[in-house]
Formats: structure tokens, sequence, C-alpha cells
């Protein structure tokens, strides 16, 4: 017995079988009907546009801790979407380093209300000044007086 019972095996050499047309399908057309394609649509990337979800060629953006026009972040963003403030991490650190028992870095940085408390307590007598310092320059989460974070 054959593998196929009752169904015979279209051999290549023979060609198609029998009741089987090859070709297009009365009824049936290829493609999109005459007169029907949109006007203008080209199929692929237009010429002079960069294709969809990348940046126009010659396009770089601007390096971290430059004016980008935003006036809500005028340095710019940081890795993590923060916007950047106009006052440096380093001038606040030696400013409190330095005149912190005047609060100097606090006031530098729109903290009115502890610049005033270092400055009753004389910097908590040169400590509480000196850590605080020493935290400006080394932290990466200090804020201004609008909450953006502080540029290198």
């Amino acid at each position: 017995m054959s593998e196929q019972q009752g169904h015979e095996q279209q051999d290549p050499q023979k060609g198609p079988q029998p009741g089987y047309q090859q070709g297009p399908q009365p009824g049936y057309q290829q493609g999109p009907p005459p007169g029907h394609q949109q006007p203008g649509y080209q199929q692929g990337p237009q010429p002079g546009f960069p294709p969809p979800g990348f940046p126009p060629p010659g396009y770089y953006p601007p390096p971290p801790g430059t004016y980008t026009g935003d006036p809500n972040a005028p340095y710019g963003y940081d890795p993590y979407g923060r916007p950047y403030s106009d006052k440096s991490k380093i001038i606040a650190g030696i400013l409190q380093l330095t005149l912190g028992g005047l609060g100097v870095g606090r006031f530098y940085l729109g903290n009115v209300g502890m610049g005033l408390a270092q400055l009753f307590t004389c910097g908590g007598l040169g400590v509480w000044s000196l850590i605080d310092g020493i935290l400006l320059l080394t932290g990466n989460d200090h804020t201004d007086e609008h909450g953006r974070i502080l540029r290198s």
C-alpha cells in the first residue's frame, strides 16, 4: 500500500494535478485596482527626512550643563531627567567650609532658614558647617531653592 491511501502524490516532472489552474484566479486581482492608489504616496523613507525614531542628520544633543532655553531647567537635565540648577555645588561647598559659621553656603543655595540657624549658632560651633560643607561637595542630591539639582 502507498503512504497516502486514496491520494496521489504530485510528481514535479508531470506538472500540476488535474483541475488546478496556475496563475491568477478569475475574479481576483493582484494588487490594488487601477486608479485606486494614493497619489504621491511612496513606500519607504521619504527623501530629505530621517527614518522614524531617529534624529535628523547632523543633530547632536547639547552637552550636559549647557543652557537649553527651558526656563525650568536653565542648564539642562541630568541623566535621571532632573533639571540642573544655575548654582554650583563646588561654590556652595567652598563657601560653607570657609564661611559656614555665618551660613553663607546655605544663603547661596537659597536655604534662608538653615542659613539663619547656622548664623545664630556660629555654624554649630564649626562642626555643623564643616560636615555640611563636606556633604555639599561630595553629595549628588543637594538642591537649590527651586528644587533643582546643583551643577558640578
